[in-house]
């Protein structure tokens, strides 16, 4: 089918874009903007490249990292072209078995959740660095079934890095995975996926043993080559003993201002639940507003004042 004018002009332009990009270079960013008239996406090519993971890794410097790394979550193509322009990285992370799905736990979340949203925060983002968990299950038994879940997610959502939890006993793996071409973020403390183990959501570290094992893991995650390493649910001091102790950047949630980066759930800063995690620090109440909105729809719906003529369309005279 011979496209219209205006979108042939987009695919023409955009097609020689490709064309004259050599293979061997960094293919230039492409954000999605929706057209509000069809509810399509359509690529529009933006004169930027994306962050990398060596960028990223490279913030670091001599145990410092002056300007501290912003990650949020992200999980639809709308929200990561809200988040991209502001953040460094974006992390599809498998809490959205709880805000997508309403589920109890990330346990439940499956390969093909995250491969769909992967693919929707990467079309949907053009700056930001793209990382996807990997859900429960999907690692934990052996590094070669950690790379082939791992090739899947980067295979189907074109992301960056993937993100998995677990320390020291599961550095052969960071390793196997690094090793052939797959960047790996760590997560070392509160583990969700290990809810079950751990008993519960409770800051870790208070106890002597506890600290010295969050510390040593996540030494091993640096030598085995993770390029970063989320520290969550973990008290102060020793947020901040592990971020001076490993070499890469540290993304603190619920540690400390003093690691080298932050990360925060998207709609528990931006007020979308009632109840949040103390470490949460909520910059809006979005809900309120959805709530309050909807009140006002709602009303006039039933009043018959919507749709009025505006929305509505007229005979031609």
């Amino acid at each position: 089918m011979i496209p219209r004018p205006r979108q042939g002009a987009i695919a023409f332009s955009f097609l020689c874009l490709l064309i004259i990009t050599p293979l061997n270079a960094a293919p230039m960013s492409t954000t999605f903007q929706l057209d509000t008239s069809t509810s399509r996406a359509n690529p529009t090519p933006k004169p930027m490249r994306r962050l990398t993971v060596p960028r990223v890794r490279a913030r670091k410097k001599d145990g410092v990292t002056e300007e501290p790394l912003v990650m949020l979550t992200a999980y639809t193509a709308r929200q990561a072209q809200l988040l991209d322009a502001h953040c460094d990285l974006l992390l599809v992370g498998d809490s959205l078995g709880q805000v997508i799905y309403g589920l109890p736990s990330t346990i439940p979340v499956t390969l093909e959740m995250m491969a769909n949203h992967g693919a929707a925060v990467v079309r949907g983002s053009y700056h930001s660095v793209v990382v996807v968990d990997m859900p429960f299950g999907s690692y934990e038994g052996s590094k070669e079934q950690a790379f082939e879940s791992a090739s899947y997610l980067l295979k189907q959502t074109g992301a960056a890095a993937v993100k998995l939890e677990g320390g020291e006993a599961m550095a052969e793996t960071v390793e196997f995975l690094n090793s052939r071409g797959i960047p790996v973020m760590g997560h070392v403390g509160l583990t969700p996926q290990a809810v079950n183990v751990l008993g519960g959501y409770a800051a870790r570290g208070r106890s002597d043993s506890e600290a010295d094992k969050i510390v040593s893991d996540a030494v091993a995650l640096d030598k085995a080559g993770a390029f970063a390493i989320v520290i969550e649910g973990v008290v102060e001091p020793i947020a901040i003993e592990t971020t001076k102790a490993v070499s890469v950047p540290t993304i603190g949630i619920g540690a400390s201002a003093q690691c080298d980066g932050q990360v925060l759930v998207t709609e528990d800063m931006l007020g979308m639940f009632e109840r949040v995690p103390r470490f949460v620090k909520r910059y809006d109440d979005i809900a309120g507003m959805i709530d309050k909105t909807v009140a006002t729809y709602a009303e006039e719906v039933r009043s018959r004042s919507f749709p009025s003529e505006e929305q509505t369309y007229q005979p031609k005279s």
